[in-house]
């Protein structure tokens, strides 16, 4: 006989972490970081045809310290990859990274020095979406993919802790970067 049998019928019962899951992937607040065609189908999902409010997440942010989504729609220039660090690093945490489009997660056909070849090398990702560009409902999917990820993710002391070494040893396996101080 277990605690349920004994409780009066509509009790609920969960974890904090359940709860804190739930919470969190309710409440995603994404930044505005469209860098090319692929930013077009990112604010295409914001319309009304695919209704992004749905998941809670209707107003992109254009200060990253009242977001905690990350999308990057478009390919990284050297130039801009500093830039895109210092904004993830405002983010409030804990925070998520989507890299939207092929050129977002691996350069895609631009294969020189000028473009970034994936932004993993920039940021840690969280979910990659393929395509060229991903269509709206693609990116619908990639959220609800992350809300997945958000619900099942622990909590605990030493969380930040390991999502900084995550982040570092991600990071320091990339030469470019490494050298121009870009690592704290």
């Amino acid at each position: 006989m277990g605690l349920e049998e004994n409780l009066p019928s509509g009790f609920l019962l969960s974890t904090v972490e359940g709860l804190a899951g739930f919470a969190r992937k309710g409440s995603l607040w994404p930044v505005t970081f469209g860098l090319a065609c692929c930013a077009i189908e990112m604010m295409a999902t914001g319309a009304g045809k695919f209704d992004i409010a749905r998941f809670g997440m209707e107003a992109f942010r254009a200060s990253p310290r009242q977001a905690d989504l990350m999308i990057v729609a478009g390919r990284v220039s050297q130039k801009m990859a500093p830039v895109l660090r210092q904004v993830y690093d405002q983010m409030a945490e804990p925070k998520w990274v989507l890299a939207m489009g092929v050129c977002a997660s691996s350069g895609g056909m631009f294969n020189n020095y000028a473009i970034v070849q994936g932004v993993d090398h920039v940021v840690p990702v969280d979910i990659y979406l393929p395509g060229c560009p991903p269509r709206p409902e693609m990116l619908l999917n990639a959220i609800l993919k992350l809300h997945e990820k958000i619900q099942q993710m622990p909590l605990g002391v030493n969380r930040e802790e390991a999502v900084r070494e995550a982040e570092k040893a991600a990071l320091a396996s990339t030469p470019t970067f490494a050298m121009k101080g870009l690592l704290k």
